[in-house]
């Protein structure tokens, strides 16, 4: 099993940046594959970045491409989503999760509030 806590969530400006953290505990951190995702009340939740378990191959949605950057630190327990030229439809809550299942996302997050303001 895994806990994950997320972080780095808050208001910012249309234009501007930020990090979002999320702390694992329990074992075996590097043995899966994490994400970061988004939702919005009344809409779906969105899969915003991947990273596999060794961090060298990463796949994002398209509408972050080229904005946000996803990360991990193996030795730190600890995955990093880096929003740059943000938007104010970016605004969600973040979460992160881990991958235990081959087919799904099992472990999640309580999630960071990101607002970005016009």
């Amino acid at each position: 099993q895994v806990q994950l806590l997320e972080s780095g969530g808050g208001l910012v400006q249309a234009g501007g940046s930020l990090r979002l953290s999320c702390a694992a505990s329990g074992r075996a951190f590097s043995t899966y594959p994490m994400g970061w995702f988004r939702q919005v009340p009344g809409k779906e939740r969105e899969r915003v970045a991947t990273i596999s378990r060794g961090g060298y191959s990463t796949d994002y949605a398209d509408s972050v491409k080229g904005r946000f950057t996803i990360s991990r630190d193996n030795e730190k327990n600890t995955v990093y989503l880096q929003m740059n030229s943000l938007k104010p439809e970016d605004t969600a809550v973040y979460y992160c999760a881990a991958r235990s299942d081959p087919y799904e996302y099992d472990y999640w997050g309580q999630g960071t509030q990101v607002t970005v303001s016009p």
